[in-house]
């Protein structure tokens, strides 16, 4: 949870799509921009931040020492 959340710090995140249906045409937007983006906030920060709001204990590795880290 907390990775997504330091994702979700670096750039908006969306999906797109267009299809046809019986009911005719449809186009589908979903975009996820979160406050901490806005805030132009480290996503290292948002990770220590939301681990310790959540276990009550800093981080035991940080956030560029996840391998599935590609921000």
């Amino acid at each position: 949870m907390c990775l997504t959340d330091a994702r979700l710090a670096t750039a908006p995140r969306g999906t797109a799509g267009i299809g046809i249906t019986s009911d005719g045409p449809r186009a589908v937007l979903d975009v996820t921009v979160s406050s901490d983006y806005l805030a132009g906030r480290d996503p290292a920060q948002v990770f220590s931040s939301c681990v310790r709001r959540k276990s009550g204990r800093p981080p035991t590795r940080p956030l560029y020492d996840f391998p599935e880290w590609k921000g």
